[in-house]
């Protein structure tokens, strides 16, 4: 059943984005960044079984978030796709201080929510440098990497090279990064290397997945039916 409900959900993200993509053109694909990490860093407190594996459930949304800055590469180039990733890391910043600091006061006595709000969203400041370092480096390195790819190999038929040379790498540093950041010297190597792989094995799934959801993006683009198209020219870059 969880790996159903893995699947609805994954393609119920991949659709929001083109959804917000069509609907609202680049600001659709900026309003998706926060989203996505926000709704991660609520669901990583949960733990779930898939495929016979131990995964934190943040991990599928958290990974459609390098199929934004991919079609932010694609279609409007690196600057646009280094905009989104500062915009989602402004926001993983704002929420883990507001959530911290509304810990802070003093709950009421007929307050139910607080002890709960402790448990799940107390900062641990190990897991949040962690989380943020990791999403900084290496949501920054698909960006380099997708134009990396696009400039050797700019034909649109292949998309799905720089798509997936550019995410596959970028989604192991991510696991990488965090799993040494936040765990190193807390669980033994091959625990280490265990959680490592289970992580990243989940968001390689999501990597090969959403290529063709760039093309379709990119489609839109080359057709000019996107909501900009109507008032200012796209030029073609390839």
């Amino acid at each position: 059943m969880n790996e159903l409900l893995w699947l609805v959900m994954l393609v119920v993200s991949f659709g929001a984005i083109l959804a917000g993509y069509r609907l609202f053109g680049k600001t659709g694909l900026y309003i998706w960044v926060p989203v996505s990490v926000i709704i991660a860093n609520l669901q990583v407190v949960k733990t779930v079984e898939l495929l016979g594996m131990t995964a934190t459930l943040g991990n599928i949304v958290y990974a459609t978030s390098f199929l934004v800055t991919d079609i932010l590469s694609e279609n409007y180039g690196a600057k646009e796709a280094r905009k989104a990733v500062y915009i989602g890391f402004f926001a993983l910043i704002a929420m883990t201080f507001f959530i911290n600091f509304a810990l802070l006061f003093e709950p009421a006595e007929e307050d139910f929510a607080h002890e709960s709000m402790t448990t799940l969203f107390g900062l641990i400041p190990r897991i949040a440098g962690a989380s943020l370092t990791a999403y900084w480096l290496s949501q920054l390195h698909d960006v380099w990497a997708y134009q990396f790819w696009k400039m050797r190999i700019p034909s649109k038929r292949h998309i799905w090279i720089r798509n997936n040379a550019s995410t596959i790498i970028s989604q192991m540093l991510d696991s990488l990064i965090f799993t040494i950041i936040a765990f190193a010297g807390v669980f033994e190597v091959p625990v280490l290397i265990e959680i490592t792989a289970t992580t990243y094995l989940l968001k390689l799934v999501v990597a090969v997945a959403d290529t063709p959801f760039v093309y379709i993006a990119r489609s839109w683009r080359d057709r000019k039916i996107l909501p900009e198209q109507k008032y200012t020219k796209t030029p073609d870059d390839g």
